[in-house]
């Protein structure tokens, strides 16, 4: 038998690799823009191109929000306040985000959010914190009772080599898949209905493009892969690329399907909450009742100061700590450009992040101890009220605070 011809500049283990690793075609860059869901062709945005249907969408959740008012008796020519929650990266610091929230509702200041945004980390916390208080016990339960082998699962070296990460997310799909059912995402779909707003971002890694998932238009479709996707994007949003394998979503252009790699949204930005610009296309839309307050809650899954590290003169360790500099850095840019849009939309700012009063050090990723003492950490700041910083370090050097 003759050997199986090579194109020109594809190695035997090219070869190997696309035999173990198939994928469909990923879509031609011409077609980006085109690419949708099958059956949930509202599913996503791509903010980084038009913001059309972004403003679309927002606009017909103030008017879901304005009919459930009238419905009830209550004014609806103009919105009541509306309270925005941005939940950012940051691995298994994702415990402060969950400690916060769960604090929160025991203060009894936590109000009903309009708008929850979870990238990465946050996509993890995101659903239940735009569910309402009676979904703390999820949070609290992610965040006190796993550990390292119920996120990931370290391939070994060999396979490592034939594989598209150095981990799986099987456990994190098990996890997700025990309490994402379809009962939570009916739940969203109700509250989608009264005109609530739930993102998550991804990395659509072909593209090198962030993706922006309207979670409530996709539990609302009722389409029949509607649960699979919602589960895997929240998976895809805490796939770090080259550490952890990637997500494949099913996309169609004009009838011919293709799938899209995606991978943590953490690898475009670390936080977010809507793209400048919305609110001069919703105060530009007629007939759409009118919001006079909003409130910004950010909540940072990290530090803001530099964290010293020692560095170990191997590969991976300084190429490991140049990616975690790099990505404290743009955490920190995310931040001012969320306060910027607040100042110029009229918005109320307000920050959470993990201060330099706490101290413990991890052992490993998803150190279990760790996380347990940042959730009660933050929890015990929450449930005392906790004193929301009112701008960036870099606006306030003193880091003023108000309660």
């Amino acid at each position: 038998m003759k050997p199986f011809p090579l194109k020109p500049g594809t190695s035997t283990l090219d070869v190997f690799l696309q035999a173990c690793l198939p994928r469909r075609d990923a879509v031609p860059p011409t077609l980006t823009e085109k690419a949708v869901i099958p059956g949930i062709p509202d599913a996503r945005y791509r903010l980084d191109h038009d913001l059309t249907p972004f403003i679309q969408d927002a606009i017909q959740s103030n008017k879901r929000e304005s009919e459930v008012l009238a419905k009830a008796g209550k004014p609806s020519d103009i919105l009541p306040p509306a309270s925005m929650l941005a939940v950012s990266g940051g691995g298994d610091a994702g415990a402060f985000a969950a400690g916060l929230i769960a604090g929160w509702t025991t203060h009894g200041t936590r109000p009903i959010f309009k708008v929850v945004t979870g990238i990465s980390a946050g996509a993890l916390v995101a659903p239940f914190a735009y569910l309402g208080p009676e979904y703390d016990s999820v949070i609290r339960h992610v965040c006190n009772e796993i550990g390292p082998k119920d996120i990931f699962h370290s391939r070994n070296v060999l396979t490592r080599l034939a594989s598209d990460g150095i981990a799986d997310s099987k456990p994190l799909s098990r996890l997700i898949t025990k309490y994402v059912t379809e009962q939570i995402v009916a739940a969203i779909a109700a509250q989608y209905a009264k005109g609530r707003i739930l993102l998550i971002g991804t990395t659509d890694l072909d593209a090198g493009r962030p993706v922006t998932w309207n979670m409530g238009a996709i539990a609302a479709s009722q389409a029949p892969g509607a649960l699979d996707l919602f589960r895997n994007i929240m998976i895809a949003s805490m796939s770090i690329p080259g550490a952890v394998s990637p997500v494949m979503i099913d996309v169609e252009v004009d009838g011919k399907q293709f799938h899209e790699m995606h991978v943590d949204g953490g690898v475009i930005t670390q936080v977010f909450l809507y793209p400048p610009g919305t609110l001069v296309g919703l105060n530009r839309a007629a007939g759409v009742p009118l919001r006079l307050e909003r409130h910004f809650y950010v909540i940072r899954n990290g530090t803001l100061e530099p964290q010293w590290s020692g560095t170990k003169r191997r590969t991976l360790s300084i190429g490991g700590r140049a990616i975690s500099a790099l990505i404290q850095t743009q955490g920190i840019s995310d931040l001012e450009r969320i306060y910027r849009m607040a100042q110029q939309d009229g918005a109320h700012f307000n920050l959470a992040y993990i201060g330099s009063d706490f101290n413990v050090a991890r052992t490993q990723k998803f150190d279990g101890e760790y996380m347990k003492r940042l959730f009660d950490y933050a929890f015990q700041l929450s449930a005392k009220g906790y004193a929301w910083h009112k701008s960036p370090p870099s606006q306030n050097p003193r880091l003023r605070t108000h309660r």
